[in-house]
């Protein structure tokens, strides 16, 4: 008989209804969440529209004016107790992860980790917000520089990663005295609900985190409320490029702040100095992280010719060894379903198009039942086939051949994406000029991990603007204004 699954967790974290100025609000129709996993129904939530967007900048603006006058000090508290709180629930927290997006729950529970570590991280630089006095030219005046939150902040994120975009950029917003108003993606509004509810818990004042989930339907013109209204001051958003760029025009009619970080088309390059077991472990955990979806993953995997098939061989095995396809709820899964049956097709089609060209499939090569896709490894890959020209948000290894660094570099940087990418050589020299030769936003030397909330996040290109994590992230919320104080006796 076919297991079931349910999604048992506690009662008060299973919201399904708006959250706007401190209150839970219905709306006129309720859109589905269901397991990707499985198809089976979890939940039905709010519809918001423009109508409960609206609503919820006004409070958030009326909030502004409360939050902001509140010491960094008292911010810093609330926003350890909301950490606080994210800690005692995760694996609450992490089973709403895991059911609505099907990431496999060790990886859910470490994002919920990641997550809440964002909130400590920014509990702590509220309290670092330093201005400047400087030297003035002129004896009968101070320059004071003042740093100051910008006001509303839209907050759009994406399904991949349901907790971590919200706190990442919530975490700097609060911390700075921004409020915010958040749309969580329409496959995985379950977890920005949770979190409102323990931010309402940890003392947050009413107003200052506001949640409208909607349908994909909706989700145009709820967007274009968060990016057109001119009570919100900034905008950050998770997502595709082409999503992106809309947003931006929205935005552009106000003249508002905006932060992206956008699509990816990660580089992964082997050279033939590097440790083949060690860019091997690099590989597995860049690629088949949440089933190879997430924006800094590796895409395009160039290997140079003297260790090309042993690489290729060695990473074979690791994948036969290593992974695991069934419900990320089963302790022994690695790998869970694609968030849609649309993904899948997309991974099949870019698979189909190289195979067409002349690619060797190695592993895997087919979808499965639902949304689950074989993880897959092609060899003979080239530049024209579709796999290497655009992010594939699946797990997907197509392994390119080159012979100098020159050729590599070319490929690696012939996309107008850049995010992130990676390298493996053991040579001190060359491992510093293709560092500082790639162009992408963070670079992974010898290591396929490379997120962690003391370093900056972001890309260059078309992969983003700003970044978001470390001591960088809260300036994105944060005017400098300049005060001259005259009329001193010198």
């Amino acid at each position: 008989m076919e297991r079931t699954y349910s999604l048992d967790v506690s009662a008060r974290l299973l919201r399904t209804e708006g959250f706007v100025d401190g209150r839970w609000i219905s709306a006129a129709s309720t859109f589905p969440v269901s397991d990707p996993a499985t198809g089976e129904e979890l939940a039905k939530v709010a519809d918001c529209g423009p109508t409960e967007a609206k609503l919820a900048v006004d409070a958030a603006y009326k909030a502004f004016y409360i939050w902001k006058r509140y010491t960094a000090k008292e911010r810093s508290a609330l926003l350890r107790k909301w950490f606080d709180l994210m800690t005692l629930h995760k694996e609450d927290l992490a089973k709403l992860i895991t059911f609505e997006s099907g990431k496999p729950m060790r990886e859910s529970l470490g994002e919920i980790g990641y997550s809440a570590a964002f909130v400590e991280w920014f509990s702590e630089e509220a309290r670092r917000m330093y201005g400047d006095i400087v030297p003035s030219p002129a004896k009968d005046r101070k320059i004071l520089l003042l740093k100051q939150p910008v006001g509303v902040a839209s907050i759009i994120t994406p399904w991949n990663f349901p907790s971590a975009m919200i706190t990442r950029k919530v975490g700097a917003a609060l911390a700075a005295g921004c409020t915010v108003v958040v749309k969580p993606a329409e496959d995985t509004p379950l977890s920005a609900l949770a979190l409102a509810e323990l931010s309402a818990e940890a003392g947050i004042p009413a107003g200052v985190f506001n949640v409208v989930p909607c349908s994909r339907e909706k989700t145009p013109s709820v967007g274009e409320v968060l990016c057109t209204d001119p009570l919100v001051q900034k905008v950050s958003f998770t997502g595709s490029t082409a999503t992106g760029k809309i947003l931006l025009k929205h935005a552009a009619g106000t003249v508002k702040r905006v932060s992206m970080e956008l699509g990816g088309n990660a580089p992964f390059i082997v050279f033939d100095s590097a440790d083949v077991d060690k860019a091997v472990a690099g590989a597995m955990n860049s690629k088949f992280r949440n089933s190879g979806q997430t924006c800094v993953c590796a895409n395009r995997f160039l290997v140079q010719s003297g260790i090309y098939d042993r690489f290729t061989e060695k990473l074979g095995q690791a994948m036969d060894a290593e992974l695991r396809l069934g419900h990320g709820s089963e302790p022994t899964t690695t790998q869970g379903p694609l968030i849609n049956v649309n993904a899948a097709k997309k991974v099949m089609h870019q698979i189909s198009d190289a195979v067409s060209q002349g690619a060797k499939v190695l592993r895997g090569g087919k979808r499965l039942e639902g949304s689950f896709m074989q993880p897959t490894l092609l060899a003979d890959v080239t530049t024209d086939m579709l796999c290497t020209q655009e992010e594939t948000f699946g797990p997907l290894v197509p392994v390119i051949r080159f012979n100098t660094e020159e050729e590599a570099l070319a490929i690696a940087n012939a996309c107008h994406m850049g995010l992130a990418g990676y390298f493996f050589s053991q040579d001190i020299s060359q491992i510093w000029r293709v560092a500082e030769a790639l162009e992408v936003g963070m670079v992974g030397v010898n290591e396929g991990l490379l997120s962690t909330v003391e370093s900056c996040f972001g890309g260059v290109k078309q992969s983003g603007l700003g970044s978001e994590g470390s001591k960088y992230g809260i300036k994105e919320y944060l005017d400098i204004k300049y005060m001259c104080f005259g009329g001193l006796t010198p």
